[in-house]
């Protein structure tokens, strides 16, 4: 199987839908894959941390819904690789501060967000010859016929020490308790929000990095999607 003759659809396509919690590794493992495959990378996280700067750049408190909707509802989000744009600013640094990690659930919770900006998710699906889609709900609800899912897992301490090393990688300034205690917060929010909250699609893959480097969890996951291909896990 090469990546010229892949497909996973019917129609000649590649749709992936890879979901789980903060810090777990998606975005770096989705990025991989869909290189290896000539796939485009939706960060769906990305969308849902653009909508939540712009709420906050409006003065907007994430509690006031309203004000929180009229705020997202026109919104020019752009993906493309590692670059997020809003309404045409490259906002891909400032999406990752702490700030908006500590808000962005709160935002993502709201039902009227959520519809804007899968309706753009679906879109991309639908009109992308290779695709791989991170997010939170991408297999249960996003993408549910998607013909692979996966979800990736890990356990917190793991997960923050990764998203602790990020940070500091990329020139910010945190404590890996402060990290740890807000990739916990995140978890619990996710899981218990109303709204589509966070848990595998009852057909998801289960994929647990807490033990794998990163070319061995890269390596499963092209091995699931080549799978995906054969009708291996459809």
């Amino acid at each position: 199987m090469t990546a010229q003759n892949l497909v996973n659809t019917p129609d000649n396509r590649l749709v992936v839908a890879v979901d789980g919690p903060s810090g777990v590794g998606k975005s770096t493992l989705c990025r991989a894959v869909a290189k290896h495959f000539g796939a485009q990378y939706f960060d769906t996280g990305a969308m849902y941390r653009a909508a939540t700067l712009a709420v906050l750049r409006a003065g907007v408190n994430p509690a006031e819904r309203a004000a929180v909707i009229a705020a997202t509802k026109n919104l020019n989000i752009t993906l493309d690789d590692q670059t997020v744009l809003l309404d045409g600013e490259d906002v891909s640094e400032e999406i990752r501060s702490q700030e908006v990690t500590r808000m962005v659930s709160a935002v993502s919770a709201i039902p009227e967000v959520r519809a804007t900006l899968i309706a753009q998710q679906r879109e991309w699906a639908n009109t992308t010859p290779r695709c791989i889609f991170d997010g939170r709900d991408m297999g249960t609800n996003v993408l549910p016929d998607a013909p692979l899912k996966v979800f990736l897992t890990a356990c917190h301490k793991v997960r923050a020490q990764r998203r602790y090393e990020q940070i500091i990688a990329s020139g910010g300034h945190t404590i890996y308790e402060v990290v740890l205690a807000d990739v916990i917060q995140r978890d619990t929010a996710d899981s218990m929000r109303a709204v589509d909250p966070l848990h595998p699609a009852d057909d998801a893959i289960i994929l647990d990095t807490s033990d794998l480097s990163l070319p061995e969890a890269i390596d499963t996951l092209i091995s699931l999607v080549e799978e995906s291909a054969e009708g291996g896990t459809s």
